[in-house]
């Protein structure tokens, strides 16, 4: 019971590293006049579990906080992730 746990930890915080990172590159690459990463991707990093990492990181680096639609999507992918894990979470508990 603890491995399958444990290993979605990792799989989470893995997936978080990586939007991280993501948006340290897109930001630095802004700056310079860079290619830059797709925000649809950017998006899907935080869909596959990345949320709080992209929350996190558009604070830490001041990157795509006035964004529009960007930051609706994101909201909107935070609350549906936020809805599963509770609905899980429920489902587990019964």
């Amino acid at each position: 019971m603890l491995l399958p746990i444990f290993a979605a930890f990792v799989l989470f915080l893995v997936v978080n590293l990586i939007t991280i990172a993501a948006f340290a590159i897109d930001k630095r690459r802004s700056s310079t006049g860079a290619w830059r990463i797709p925000e649809s991707r950017l998006l899907w990093f935080a869909a596959l579990g990345g949320s709080p990492g992209a929350f996190w990181a558009r604070h830490r680096f001041r990157h795509k906080t006035r964004k529009q639609p960007f930051v609706g999507r994101l909201q909107r992918i935070a609350m549906v992730q936020v809805g599963v894990v509770a609905g899980l979470a429920i489902a587990f508990a019964l």
